[in-house]
């Protein structure tokens, strides 16, 4: 059934009505600012999988009296764990409660898998902590040990070399393989270790027209650091969200070389000359995952033909991607062609390549540009 604008309008006002899901990044920025709206909340945390289940080792979620904020995976498992956040939110004795469950005997879930679930009630009073891990987090590598005894929870921070092997690992690993570990010590203590600096791969989205505001709005969903550029400040949204950064520049072509290494790059500005300047800055630079270009297969080509005539490798120039998005979407309207583009992305970042590379380098254009009068070439 249809509803109606004032049917949607009551919906609207309605006292306690849910609001949309949103996931959960950079769990101590978030915590801190929910411990401001309320005194008391729990963060539950997959610390370990065997076997399959609904979410990796590492994702997390806060709950409050009042306050939901991400999710481990939703159906049942989430349920018993709300359940049990909601009882150390109550006061349990123990601020850390460390719940074993399997998914298919106890649950009913298909996963089938053993999922072991750290849950930690913080207070006010961790606030300094939690700023401490932020701002390790923000300089580099930094690891959370949390260590639980039957009376009390202790917790350090490391972020240089340390002498203890497990915790040196985890300094040391890429921060995707960087899991969370559980440690069992005498005396009943468990021992909680887990990366705390972000580890979401960084796409630098130029263009915020049609197609990169609808781009935009998927990626800001997506597990990726999100930096949004264009020289008109009238084109962004009033709001689009902390997950996203927001660069307005006279000369977008500069901000190139801000980008961390491996970082990937999409390219669709107002402007083909703009487009062109910026494909040449990433390709000269080299140090990025990924690179594509909005764009037909004749705009491809004119570029491929320019670089090469402006002096670029052939290897380079194969990097390029052009048109972009996934094969099989017919349609044009921006909304299709950014989830086109975003599995892209995605499909990518899932084959774990930092440097994907076509066979062979496409063929440049069979009526190269005139090197000074084309939309190409032209100053914008």
């Amino acid at each position: 059934m249809s509803l109606t604008a004032a049917q949607r309008s009551r919906i609207a006002a309605a006292p306690g009505q849910a609001q949309w899901l949103t996931p959960l990044r950079d769990w101590t920025r978030a915590l801190l600012a929910a411990l401001e709206r309320e005194p008391v909340i729990v963060r539950i945390v997959v610390a370990e999988v065997l076997g399959s289940a609904p979410r990796e080792p590492g994702v997390c979620m806060l709950v409050g009296d009042g306050h939901i904020e991400g999710s481990i995976g939703g159906g049942q498992l989430e349920w018993q764990a709300l359940n049990g956040a909601r009882a150390l939110l109550q006061g349990a004795a123990a601020p850390v409660r460390l719940q074993r469950v399997v998914l298919g005997a106890e649950l009913a879930q298909c996963c089938g898998g053993v999922v072991q679930l750290w849950m930690e009630r913080y207070t006010r009073a961790d606030r300094a902590l939690l700023r401490a891990a932020s701002d390790a987090a923000r300089a580099g590598a930094a690891v959370l040990i949390s260590t639980v005894t039957p009376l009390a929870v202790e917790h350090r921070i490391v972020s240089s070399c340390s002498p203890e092997r497990e915790v040196e690992q985890l300094l040391r690993a890429p921060r995707p393989l960087a899991k969370p570990l559980l440690a069992r010590g005498p005396l009943g203590a468990v021992t909680l270790l887990e990366r705390v600096d972000e580890g979401l791969p960084a796409l630098w989205l130029y263009g915020a027209g049609h197609v990169g505001q609808a781009l935009a709005r998927i990626m800001a969903e997506l597990p990726l650091q999100l930096t949004w550029i264009d020289s008109r400040a009238g084109q962004f949204p009033g709001q689009v969200g902390d997950s996203v950064r927001l660069v307005v520049t006279a000369d977008p072509v500069k901000t190139v070389a801000d980008a961390p290494a491996g970082s990937r790059f999409l390219v669709l500005t107002h402007s083909h000359p703009l487009d062109y300047a910026l494909c040449r800055a990433i390709l000269e630079r080299g140090e990025f995952a990924w690179l594509g270009l909005i764009g037909s297969k004749s705009k491809a080509a004119r570029f491929r033909s320019r670089l090469a005539r402006d002096g670029l490798s052939a290897a380079a120039i194969a990097r390029l991607v052009c048109p972009i998005g996934e094969d099989g979407v017919a349609s044009k309207w921006p909304a299709a062609i950014a989830v086109a583009v975003a599995f892209q992305i995605l499909r990518h970042i899932s084959a774990g390549s930092a440097d994907s590379r076509p066979p062979a380098a496409p063929p440049v254009a069979d009526e190269p540009c005139s090197g000074g009068n084309c939309s190409t070439c032209r100053a914008p």
